[in-house]
């Protein structure tokens, strides 16, 4: 598929498809060097322009040829296998104990200020959550749990969004080596919680406007005043901030099932893509406001692209983060140690789910499987981005 093409009928519409349009579109506008190169790599994921594997027949003699991927993390068409292999690796850290769901959500008020500063906010949502599960692990059991955050940015129509999701074990490893175990239908109250992180993330703004290290332009230009910022920010720190937690999960296994779909999850996927002409985009969402029902949703090409983008992250940026017992310093030893914690009767190993197996390759002519690997393509050198001045 060329970049300026979209389906032909009958053909599914895709995010390559809509990108390829726009990004060879002249007055497409600017954007940032790492936002086209992401766009980029959508439009050429699975392509010739990234190279391949070429196969010959060892039946017929016809040449197959199996493009690469792109790998990039925000392209949908490559998470599946990238959460899989997730999965399979984060099987050990997982210990026979309840687990529960609990998301932070930011206020639609901190949206425009979140989108200027994405790096900083983002890294304060997950210091100023982490630290409230700890805190109340901390003062209730004075012990240490286990937990993974992922962040998500995005609402179903692609709307900026900004919440973290965190899988908490129902319990903790005490400094005596004691495990405390929270009650199965039960972890901490939510209003509680929504107090002591509404604090953290409203001192981690204070400690960052301080520091003279939040950018504040264009509307947002009046808040580098401090008594207009502090004034907007008491104003949006005046209501509850949302903190749901979900009901326990019903074992290991399914939290790792659960997991791998929430840490391998991009804006929107191709499934979700009815219909694009060219010039505009249908697609589906659900309307939590209404039942979570089924919508449709008619952008531009444009605007849908520029929905997209809000959610492409900071370069570099790790989007999950694991706390507790499984922070990376200190991870094999703490597990270990809590496995011989809990008691013995509910000891078990975690099983992932068995892996699909790959289907065999065949011959696009006769269908045989005796496909001989001859030779690897590498990708050409990538395009420089436009000018996006």
């Amino acid at each position: 598929m060329t970049a300026c093409a979209f389906p032909a009928r009958g053909q599914s519409p895709t995010l390559a498809a809509i990108f390829g349009s726009v990004l060879c579109k002249k007055d497409a506008g600017p954007m940032p060097p790492h936002h086209w190169r992401v766009l980029r790599a959508i439009v050429q994921c699975r392509t010739a322009a990234l190279g391949g594997h070429h196969y010959r027949c060892g039946d017929c003699g016809a040449g197959h040829f199996v493009p690469h991927s792109c790998r990039n993390r925000h392209c949908p068409a490559c998470q599946g296998a990238n959460g899989a292999d997730w999965m399979n690796r984060q099987c050990e850290a997982l210990l026979p104990v309840p687990y529960f769901h609990v998301v932070f959500t930011l206020p639609h008020a901190l949206n425009a200020l979140v989108a200027q500063n994405q790096a900083a906010l983002y890294k304060l949502l997950f210091d100023a959550a982490s630290a409230t599960l700890l805190a109340f692990f901390d003062r209730e059991l004075d012990a240490q749990p286990g937990i993974t955050a992922v962040l998500h940015t995005w609402s179903q129509t692609l709307h900026d969004h900004y919440h973290l999701h965190c899988i908490v074990t129902g319990g903790g490893l005490r400094t005596d080596g004691r495990w405390a175990a929270k009650p199965a239908h039960w972890l901490f109250p939510v209003k509680a919680l929504s107090k002591i992180f509404r604090a953290k993330y409203r001192d981690g703004l204070r400690a960052l406007f301080a520091a003279d290290a939040l950018g504040c332009h264009g509307q947002l230009a009046p808040l580098r005043k401090a008594t207009a910022f502090h004034r907007w920010l008491n104003e949006v720190c005046r209501g509850p901030w949302v903190v749901y937690a979900k009901r326990p999960f019903s074992g290991p296994r399914t939290v790792l099932a659960y997991l791998a779909r929430y840490t391998h999850r991009a804006g929107i996927t191709n499934r979700r893509i009815e219909s694009f002409d060219g010039e505009s985009v249908t697609f589906r969402y659900r309307d939590y406001a209404d039942h979570a029902r089924s919508q449709r949703m008619t952008l531009t090409r444009e605007e849908f692209t520029r929905r997209f983008r809000l959610h492409i992250l900071p370069p570099h940026f790790v989007r999950l983060r694991h706390y507790g017992l499984l922070s990376n310093r200190n991870r094999s030893r703490s597990i270990a140690r809590a496995r011989v914690a809990i008691r013995p009767s509910a000891r078990m190993r975690c099983q992932p789910p068995p892996p699909r197996p790959a289907p065999p390759q065949r011959c696009p002519q006769c269908a045989g499987q005796n496909l001989v690997l001859i030779h690897i393509s590498r990708f050409a050198r990538a395009p420089k981005p436009p000018d996006s001045s």
